[in-house]
């Protein structure tokens, strides 16, 4: 049931005894783990009222560097207002730094890569350092030569630009594991490099690059020619040759096919990007931030922020245009304003950003306000909503900014641009509007997120001791509750359905405007994104969420309808594509026909490879064992790992459990339990298994009492191996006296019956949608981005 929490319960009183911010137990929780300054020993040090307290002060100071007689008080209560009232809130990091130390305020930057092992490694130092002060980065790689190239320096050759994305990636594994936030990289490679293939097949292994996201670069001329099957040309970058002809329609089903199986690489449409580039002159655009909505120049950062569009709505259901205004200037003046206090990372970008002042305001809640108004996401009075309101944030925001040129002067860069160019008045801002991924700051706004459709009408979230907390839409809630169909039943069913389409209770009229993502068509996504992007001077962030049964040609028809649409990339998700393992029935029978036949055998693309060496059969279970249960912590939650030994006190089966919900990882850590498993029992060893178990790693590391815990794996190996250092010497005489199961301890037992109890609940949603690695939750693939509802958890830094 979703609630409010108002000030006084989170001991956060305003300076005038009312009560007026309220925020969601989840917009709490997140911001207690996330954002609320911590002391030395990591205790909570000030209320969320202190927060958005602290970001206003700090920003409005900026107003003395224009106006030494500014009147700062003002301006800060001004900026205290609008995020107090959830109408506007700022990018994560401004809401982290501002008024604090460390004062880095900037989400996006792009670093420029040249082709030399001087430049590589010169960027490389930028990134981490970028990463260090919690921003994300973008990088362009095609300006390194091809794979096997040659090095006129060293007379060797090349090794191509995807092994220096791995250098880069394990660079921010380290930066990671070092307990900033979590970094996070775009890499684009233009569709002409010769290395194209690889790029865009590299992350078949999804072991590789997990710190990155991948997009290639695509050109008008490619696309035209994938339309009239034609070749086109791969260019070195060093020589500017020509050095191979493909196929462009084989290179387009190539990136479809990968992003069928994983959801990468996106594509980027690379001349779009460049004819709205502002200024030209100064330079090319090569890439994005990490969700691909920012272009920038080498060395330019953007400072982004959301208008809340669910506040927008008056009560009679219509747009409130005058408000609206308000809120668009106090944003495009406080992101100017950011631009001034922030502490850039690098010379460089203090320099590039401030020469063109691009700031990036754009929109979440979309969803909401189209609820309020009675308008189903998925019609076209929703399109043409998108397009007013958008368009309206957008003049606004230029005239707001026409304003500011007037009182702090145009950016430096003004006479080299466009805005010159066509003899427009100055203008303090390159840029004004980007739609950015808010899957944090709409937690804590408590609205939907982006110009997304809701991801889910309800969520189920997990409290302690396996108790089940319904989390409902409170525009949903509160229809329910005035039509008489509200019941905690009803609400749990469609918790676990997460639409409410097929839900017979619910009034027609109700479903029709409680879209979820996965109730519309991909067609609807991109139009929506495309309505977006008319009135949006970057670019817009958005998942374009499949069935999992969507076929290869329906990813292709997207692809090509945001080309033909205006859009300036495309990420799609096929919802539980990175956990599928196919194999044809066919297939499946001849392997258990081998199996049964004694033998073990190998699925190649042509053939059936069975081994010459018969498999010694497995021991049988016995119904009674006896063994020892660990609690281990890892990257993904606690997992409970059980050894059981057999009458001769040897290893003989392991079970292995996740303390929370969380599909991926717990059928994964299942899997290898299984594994083991039959392994003892067929006679291996477990210092062997421990082996080759112990030190896999991933992207999520933790620490605990036994030490860093690399990942799933590496835990169960090092619970293993405690276990057998630490034998319990009567293990055998209690199995073969068969007195009773083993006595897990309380809380133990009580975890593990939490997970059990979890896992029932919602295997179904999660085995599709991944397991987050800080809490186990749902993750959920929107605004390109990947992001958990439950606590705030973001793969986009």
């Amino acid at each position: 049931m979703a609630q409010t929490i108002t000030n006084s319960e989170i001991n956060a009183k305003r300076n005038d005894g009312t009560e007026k911010l309220q925020l969601t137990p989840n917009a709490v929780k997140v911001l207690q783990k996330r954002y609320l300054r911590k002391d030395k020993d990591g205790r909570i040090d000030e209320t969320v009222e202190e927060l958005f307290s602290r970001v206003a002060k700090n920003i409005a100071l900026a107003e003395k560097k224009f106006n030494k007689h500014a009147d700062v008080q003002y301006w800060e209560k001004a900026f205290y207002e609008v995020i107090t009232s959830l109408e506007f809130m700022p990018n994560s990091p401004t809401l982290m730094n501002a008024g604090r130390e460390l004062q880095q305020l900037s989400a996006c930057f792009v670093l420029p890569i040249g082709d030399s092992i001087d430049s590589i490694f010169e960027i490389i130092k930028n990134a981490a350092l970028i990463h260090k002060s919690g921003g994300g980065t973008g990088f362009a790689f095609s300006n390194i030569r091809p794979k096997n190239d040659i090095v006129s320096t060293s007379h060797g050759m090349s090794s191509g630009p995807i092994s220096f994305m791995k250098v880069f990636n394990e660079a921010t594994e380290a930066i990671n594991q070092g307990g900033f936030r979590r970094g996070a990289n775009m890499s684009i490679l233009r569709v002409d490099h010769p290395d194209i293939m690889e790029f865009i097949t590299v992350k078949s292994d999804q072991t590789q690059l997990n710190n990155f996201n991948l997009s290639v670069g695509i050109t008008e001329d490619f696309m035209n020619k994938v339309e009239r099957d034609e070749d086109f040309d791969l260019v070195n970058p060093r020589s500017k040759k020509v050095v191979q002809k493909l196929k462009a329609k084989e290179v387009f089903d190539k990136i479809v096919d990968e992003a069928w199986k994983s959801g990468e690489p996106g594509i980027v449409f690379l001349d779009r990007l460049n004819a709205d580039n502002p200024t030209p002159k100064i330079g090319k655009i090569e890439s994005t931030n990490p969700c691909g909505e920012q272009p920038l120049l080498p060395y330019e950062s953007c400072n982004l922020g959301s208008i809340n569009l669910a506040k927008m709505v008056t009560a009679d259901g219509e747009i409130n245009y005058a408000r609206l205004e308000k809120v668009v200037d106090l944003a495009v003046r406080f992101l100017d304003n950011v631009i001034e206090m922030n502490n850039y990372p690098l010379v460089e970008i203090e320099r590039m950003t401030k020469s063109n002042r691009k700031i990036g305001m754009g929109v979440m809640g979309f969803a909401d306000m189209l609820i309020s108004m009675g308008i189903p996401y998925n019609s076209e009075k929703a399109i043409k909503t998108a397009n007013e309101v958008m368009g309206f944030i957008n003049q606004k925001s230029k005239q707001m900014s026409m304003k500011l040129a007037v009182e702090r002067g145009a950016f430096p860069n003004f006479h080299d641009s466009i805005y010159a160019d066509k003899g427009d008045s100055p203008i303090r801002n390159a840029t004004t509007t980007t739609i950015a991924p808010t899957g944090t700051i709409s937690i804590i706004a408590g609205a939907s997120s982006g110009i997304e459709p809701l991801y889910a009408v309800a969520y189920i979230r997990n409290v302690l001791d396996g108790e089940e907390l319904v989390e409902v839409h409170p525009m949903f809630e509160k229809i329910a509750r005035e039509r008489g169909f509200y019941s905690n039943e009803l609400m749990k069913e469609i918790a676990h359905h997460g639409t409410v389409q097929d839900i017979k209770e619910i009034p027609e009229d109700v479903k029709s405007v409680f879209i979820t993502a996965h109730d519309i068509t991909p067609t609807d996504h991109v139009m929506m994104q495309s309505e977006f992007q008319k009135h949006t001077d970057n670019a817009v962030s958005k998942t374009v969420n499949f069935k999992n049964t969507a076929s290869r040609e329906d990813i292709a028809k997207v692809y090509f309808l945001s080309f033909k649409s205006g859009c300036k990339g495309v990420t799609v998700y096929r919802d539980g594509c990175r956990q599928n393992q196919v194999l044809t029935t066919g297939k499946r029978k001849e392997a258990e026909k081998a199996a049964s036949a004694g033998t073990s055998a190998m699925e190649t693309d042509t053939s059936i490879i069975t081994q010459q060496h018969l498999m010694p059969a497995p021991k049988p279970r016995p119904d009674l064992t006896q063994g020892v249960t660990r609690k281990m912590r890892t990257g993904c939650g606690n997992i409970y790992v059980t050894l059981n030994y057999d009458e001769n006190n040897k290893p003989f089966e392991v079970f292995s459990i996740m303390g929370k919900a969380g599909g991926c990882a717990a059928s994964q850590s299942e899997a290898i339990a299984r594994l083991i498993s039959f392994a003892l029992r067929s006679g291996a060893e477990l210092t062997e298994v421990v082996k080759q178990l112990k030190g896999i790693s991933c992207h999520s590391i933790a620490w605990g009492k036994s030490g860093k815990i690399l990942s799933c794996a590496d835990a169960i190996a090092k619970a293993l191996e405690m276990s057998v250092q630490n034998v319990p010497a009567n293990i055998a005489a209690q199995t073969l006296a068969a007195a009773a199961p083993v006595q897990t301890p309380v809380k133990e037992k009580q975890a593990v019956v939490s997970a059990v109890k979890s896992k029932k609940n919602h295997d179904a949603d999660t085995l599709k949608k991944g397991a987050c690695p800080d809490c186990g939750g749902i993750l959920e693939h929107e605004n390109g981005c990947v992001t958990c509802k439950g606590c705030g958890y973001s793969e986009c830094g």
